[in-house]
């Protein structure tokens, strides 16, 4: 499946919002909720999406609280981890011709165009944001509640030996690596290290805040070698799986009510009105440069 196809549609996630300021805290039975924005937007170009995640970074800064966009890629598109090399990509024979970019944030080369990715940012001085862990939990294990009420084996991937652990995190592939907190789908019987992994997510501390990117796999691309074709939720069991808004507006639900937090759509995509100064800025991003840095 690509991320252009029915089910995968620009408009805004049909889920009910509530009413009260975008901006500022609200409250709830009496308490007061932060409000973390979400935004919707259709499948983008590479380098148009990193330029709006760069922006979303900042959006975090002037809300002062965490703000969330869901998004697709068009065409199939490689991204790198802020810290692999170019060099090494262009040895993998199975993205020949692929296009690549190069993310803010670290971890492994993610293949995009069958996934649904997400990118939250908070500013540093938020809870999220002086504690990594608490942010990667605070989305993979609403995930995993989600995917499991929807009749998915999922868990979270736990501590293995510190050699398992370097050799995965040298693997190109971030869908090849394991990290604590991941989540997996158990094939049945105990955990085990070759349970399909479905989301994976990496940080990158900037200027004043944390951006957090994750890639959830709904597909295997058909669109790359074997080697870099991972199986995704939909190969693993389609009857589970609603269309991605669906799933994205129960997961952001989730991430917000355990967090305590009041999840506020947008009406508009992120792009929609950002996006003649999005396509300035991805020129940055296009540019070999960038990409090559390392």
């Amino acid at each position: 499946m690509r991320i252009d196809e029915p089910g995968f549609s620009t408009a805004p996630v049909g889920t009910p919002r509530p009413s009260g300021p975008v901006n500022g805290p609200a409250d709830i039975g009496g308490l007061a909720a932060e409000t973390m924005l979400v935004w919707w937007d259709g499948p983008a170009d590479a380098f148009l999406n990193m330029a709006a995640d760069e922006a979303l970074a900042a959006e975090s800064l002037r809300h002062g609280g965490p703000v969330v966009r869901f998004y697709g890629w068009q065409p199939t598109s490689v991204s790198l981890g802020a810290f692999q090399r170019l060099a090494d990509a262009r040895q993998v024979a199975a993205i020949a011709g692929t296009r690549l970019v190069r993310r803010p944030s670290g971890g492994g080369a993610i293949v995009h165009g069958s996934d649904l990715t997400y990118a939250a940012a908070v500013p540093k001085g938020h809870s999220w944001g002086g504690k990594p862990q608490a942010f990667y939990d605070a989305f993979h294990v609403a995930l995993v509640a989600e995917l499991v009420s929807r009749g998915f084996a999922a868990r979270r991937h736990e501590a293995g030996s510190a050699a398992a652990a370097t050799q995965d995190g040298e693997r190109f592939f971030c869908f090849d690596r394991r990290a604590v907190g991941d989540v997996v789908i158990a094939s049945g019987g105990p955990p085990a290290a070759g349970d399909p992994k479905v989301l994976g997510s990496a940080q990158r501390r900037l200027a004043g805040c944390v951006l957090q990117h994750g890639s959830l796999l709904l597909r295997a691309n058909p669109g790359v070698g074997a080697e870099a074709r991972h199986p995704g939720l939909w190969d693993i069991a389609p009857e589970g799986l609603a269309e991605p808004r669906n799933l994205a507006a129960a997961w952001i639900g989730r991430v917000a009510g355990e967090s305590g937090f009041r999840a506020v759509w947008q009406d508009e995509g992120f792009l929609a009105t950002r996006g003649a100064r999005m396509s300035i800025d991805a020129d940055r991003f296009a540019d070999e440069t960038w990409t090559g840095r390392r």
